[in-house]
């Protein structure tokens, strides 16, 4: 007997601008409500991370600029993509649709926009897979942040009847998603994840991301500092709400430290006590009762950080997603496959009371293969 698959990919490139994630999941009944099949990453290459890093901002020439980065990123997705249906020993053109979001260089749903650099309809080409694409303009449209999207899919993935969880997803930005067993689904983005800490650690250590915190782990919080950081306006303001790169950047950075004069290794120290509290004040506010954080993304992966977050979260069991068996670092691309999904399906991918639109839609640009 043939067993019935219903095969999704999704494909992300995050704030943290380390690579791109794929996966490839089977969504067929019986699933639960997924089961991943593969999973690849590719580092970007130093001078397109460099040139993506770049085009956060106001430059010469930005749109031919941008239109080249967005082929070289596409290229790096279509790679991916191939990369997951060898690694599962499936045929492209058996893949229903593979969800690919983009590259995120501005982000400013108050004007009513945002950037995702992308060529999708090159990805359906030489993928050929059908592409689903732009996942956050529609939201947008109808009132909304356009983020954080996969809040639904955690809903989707990690609720428990019995249970009060909240996923937080930490990658360049945080944020979380509250999955009370009884009410409604929320989720907002808390502020910076890793975004200020790989800043810092690469201007004073070379490397791109502090592997397993260890930089941060070697300082002590100055706590006038992290009192001044904490006076960010974002960090007060009520959800829903959304942020990237357009607001914690190295102007940011610059502004927030002043004349400080301390050791670097304290700097570090102080930031990753900044992501933990932000995100710690969101929970105690917003997800009031919880029992269970589970950690995702790259910050999952950093031994210090998810260390503060439990300290700060007295009472509440922190884990990471690993812990139930979907590995942290796929969980994101492994939400856009389920985005592609809804969107095949006519149904409707935003929760409006996460971001703020005025009602559920279908969300994206669909390119067949």
């Amino acid at each position: 007997m043939t067993v019935r698959r219903e095969l999704f990919a999704g494909v992300m490139s995050g704030t943290s601008l380390d690579g791109v994630d794929a996966v490839l999941a089977d969504f067929a009944p019986g699933a639960a409500p997924c089961r991943p099949l593969a999973a690849t990453h590719i580092d970007f290459p130093t001078e397109l991370r460099d040139e993506l890093l770049a085009l956060q901002s106001s430059g010469p020439d930005e749109i031919v600029r941008a239109a080249r980065a967005a082929n070289k990123v596409s290229h790096l997705y279509v790679y991916a993509l191939r990369s997951v249906c060898y690694a599962a020993e499936v045929e492209p053109h058996d893949v229903i649709a593979a969800g690919v979001h983009g590259q995120t260089v501005r982000h400013r749903p108050h004007e009513g926009w945002t950037v995702q650099i992308n060529n999708p309809a090159w990805v359906a080409e030489h993928a050929y897979i059908t592409v689903v694409a732009d996942l956050r303009a529609r939201d947008i449209a109808a009132g909304g942040q356009g983020a954080p999207l996969v809040p639904a899919f955690h809903a989707a993935m990690f609720a428990a009847r019995d249970l009060h969880r909240v996923v937080a997803n930490v990658g360049g930005i945080a944020n979380v998603t509250d999955l009370p067993p009884r009410g409604d689904v929320r989720g907002f983005d808390t502020g910076p994840g890793n975004v200020l800490l790989d800043m810092w650690h690469a201007r004073h250590r070379g490397a791109s991301f502090d592997a397993g915190g260890a930089f941060a782990a070697s300082g002590i919080v100055d706590a006038k500092l992290l009192a001044s950081l904490l006076k960010e306006p974002y960090f007060a303001a009520p959800p829903p709400k959304s942020t990237g790169r357009d607001l914690f950047n190295a102007d940011w950075l610059a502004h927030a430290f002043g004349n400080w004069t301390g050791r670097p290794e304290d700097a570090q120290a102080t930031l990753a006590a900044l992501t933990a509290r932000t995100l710690a004040n969101a929970v105690r506010a917003h997800c009031k009762g919880a029992q269970e954080l589970l950690l995702c993304g790259g910050g999952a992966k950093n031994a210090d950080l998810v260390q503060r977050i439990a300290a700060e979260l007295s009472g509440v069991k922190v884990a990471t997603t690993d812990s139930i068996g979907i590995a942290s670092d796929h969980v994101e691309a492994l939400a856009f496959a389920w985005l592609a999904r809804e969107t095949i399906g006519g149904r409707p991918g935003n929760l409006p009371a996460v971001t703020g639109a005025s009602g559920p839609r279908v969300l994206g640009a669909v390119y067949p293969r």
